[in-house]
């Protein structure tokens, strides 16, 4: 059976390089796209190779690149614009396969096997996808070309910008095996440090482990990552449009200001969970299981969960449950910088639920349809048209921002 020809078309500097397409002023400057130092979001979201070139990296605090670059130009981000671009990239991807499987905003893989006779060779279209997106998008793109998916996105990593790469069964392990461990997927800090402590550092190194060690140290995950390093991945390229099964629904911020006192922390917790049950409904789904994290403003950290007596998504009973989980496992000893919200143990709003015997059915469909009717009001009006009276206590507490992070875990890769 023939190889698969798997593309991973990645665009470079993406944000960046978006915003300066749309001001030609910050050509040739250090550009890098940033939260609010003010609000506390102050990270490299992404950033210009002008910028790399003074040793900017992206998730570093604005204040240390700005140590490194004391000319670095922060712009704040733009999710519209930069959904807009993701979605005219994807639908040049969508002229070569119908095999389109997004990786974020600005990456995606695309299995053109069935393409090539129509189009040339994984490399001949890789070609031309980065000409098109050049001419049509104004941006850059790297593209990797492989029989595997780990492997196309590592190919599409090891020459940029504007670059094609091609790995192929003949030349893996002269390209891969080089590599740092941690520039293959699925290693993260975590894994690396762990890794690195039993002296594998490289993708070679991981790939000649015994598996049986690995398992041991690792479990199921080290015979994945040994599969992988091997180039043994047989994951497919999802069709456009296709849907994973969401796992979990959850949301955080990093407050403008420190959380001293449980007003403080109910205000966040009613904010996320509002933005939480109402992606759940959207996704038709109710939540077992709540779990919060609460970060204090020494970067300590603690995640804590309890399930919930019938399945939910009213963003009151999410919130009345992080609280209970506040007050069980919090002292206060020191104040809150962030905290997060998730739903979790998901189950399909069309299943049937089990009623309550002493729970007051009747008053949790009022609080159902109230929040459904919530949902309607802010697509039609915007989010902010309708709030809470708890919310305005402290307005910049109650508000979300561009640079809250929201999260939807799907079965796979993410």
């Amino acid at each position: 059976m023939p190889d698969r020809v798997i593309l991973h078309a990645d665009m470079n500097n993406c944000f960046a390089s978006i915003e300066v397409l749309h001001n030609p002023n910050l050509r040739g400057k250090p550009v890098a796209v940033g939260g609010s130092v003010e609000d506390r979001h102050g990270i490299i979201l992404s950033k210009n190779y002008e910028a790399k070139a003074y040793g900017v990296k992206t998730a570093e605090a604005i204040w240390q690149a700005r140590r490194k670059c004391p000319s670095l130009i922060i712009v704040p981000p733009d999710i519209e614009k930069y959904l807009r671009f993701g979605r005219l990239f994807k639908n040049i991807l969508l002229d070569y396969s119908e095999q389109v499987e997004p990786f974020g905003i600005d990456e995606s893989w695309v299995d053109v096997t069935g393409s090539t006779s129509l189009f040339g060779s994984g490399e001949q279209i890789a070609n031309t996808i980065r000409e098109r997106v050049k001419f049509e998008l104004g941006v850059t793109v790297s593209v990797g070309v492989s029989f595997n998916k780990i492997f196309a996105k590592l190919s599409s990593d090891i020459k940029k910008p504007d670059a094609t790469t091609v790995i192929t069964r003949e030349n893996f392990k002269a390209l891969v095996w080089p590599l740092a461990a941690s520039d293959l997927l699925g290693v993260g800090r975590a894994t690396q440090a762990k890794l690195h402590y039993y002296g594998i550092n490289t993708i070679g190194a991981l790939a000649e482990t015994d598996p049986k060690a690995l398992q041991r140290r690792f479990g199921k995950w080290g015979l994945l990552l040994h599969s992988y390093a091997n180039g043994l991945d047989n994951s497919t390229v999802k069709p456009a449009g296709y849907e994973n099964v969401v796992k979990s629904v959850g949301n955080s911020t990093t407050c403008h200001r420190d959380l001293d006192c449980e007003q403080d922390v109910r205000i966040v917790f009613q904010n996320l969970a509002e933005s939480v049950s109402e992606r759940m409904r959207r996704l038709g789904v109710m939540a077992n299981t709540v779990q919060i994290s609460l970060r204090t403003n020494d970067l300590e950290w603690c995640e804590r969960q309890m399930g919930l007596p019938y399945p939910s998504m009213v963003s009151s009973e999410l919130t009345n449950a992080a609280m209970k989980l506040l007050h069980g496992s919090y002292l206060w000893n020191k104040p809150l910088r962030s905290i997060g919200i998730r739903g979790t143990n998901l189950v399909s709003l069309k299943n049937n639920r089990q009623l309550s015997m002493f729970g007051n059915e009747a008053e949790r469909e009022r609080s159902e349809r109230v929040e459904y009717a919530i949902d309607d009001i802010r697509r039609r009006f915007g989010h902010h048209s309708i709030n809470r009276a708890l919310l305005i206590a402290d307005k910049k507490l109650g508000r979300l921002d561009a640079a809250t992070e929201h999260v939807i875990h799907p079965v796979g890769y993410s």
